[in-house]
């Protein structure tokens, strides 16, 4: 890579990254979620994250994991990330009795708040001026193999993502805080 090459996407890499990060930890912080804030996303600050990402930099408009995978057959910097970061919903899988058989379980609930502050976040960064609060949802309809993830946690998810899309970011935020986080039983949504 040519060196004005590798500081371009070294410092748009890192920008991305902090954005993203920084958008996190204020979503986190207003639901109550301080440590997970701070801590959201460390591991791509490390070698084995940070150097694919520069290297597969999509100047901050899509995922450098998505760039990898395409040239390589997978990417190395998110099996890192996947499994050191728990409010990815592949971190939680297990192997599931009786059946004896890897699959999902369901994740608690404070990482699954993380998780929405994540997509949320993701959808800001990557889209910029396009986002609008049903992208994270559209995203999930789109692009998301729900197989992977349990059930009751998808259910959860598409529930928060609904509400996000339909009564705005400041309603889904109050709801994740009120309810989400402690676990209390979810209202049924207003039709649309």
């Amino acid at each position: 890579m040519k060196p004005g090459k590798f500081f371009h996407n070294f410092f748009g890499h890192l920008h991305t990254i902090n954005t993203h990060k920084l958008e996190v930890m204020k979503n986190c912080f207003r639901v109550g979620l301080y440590k997970q804030g701070l801590l959201h996303d460390l591991s791509k600050y490390s070698f084995s994250e940070f150097i694919p990402g520069v290297k597969y930099y999509q100047d901050g408009n899509r995922s450098p994991n998505n760039a990898q995978r395409e040239a390589e057959g997978c990417s190395t910097a998110w099996l890192h990330h996947k499994g050191r970061n728990k409010h990815h919903y592949e971190y939680w899988t297990d192997l599931c009795i009786p059946a004896k058989v890897y699959g999902p379980v369901p994740m608690p609930p404070r990482y699954l708040a993380e998780m929405v502050m994540d997509r949320v976040a993701a959808c800001k960064v990557y889209l910029g001026t396009q986002y609008h609060d049903g992208a994270a949802l559209d995203y999930f309809n789109t692009a998301h193999d729900t197989t992977l993830m349990h059930p009751e946690t998808g259910e959860k998810l598409r529930y928060i993502l609904t509400l996000l899309a339909q009564a705005g970011e400041q309603a889904m935020l109050a709801f994740v805080r009120d309810y989400v986080i402690p676990d209390r039983p979810y209202p049924p949504l207003a039709e649309k």
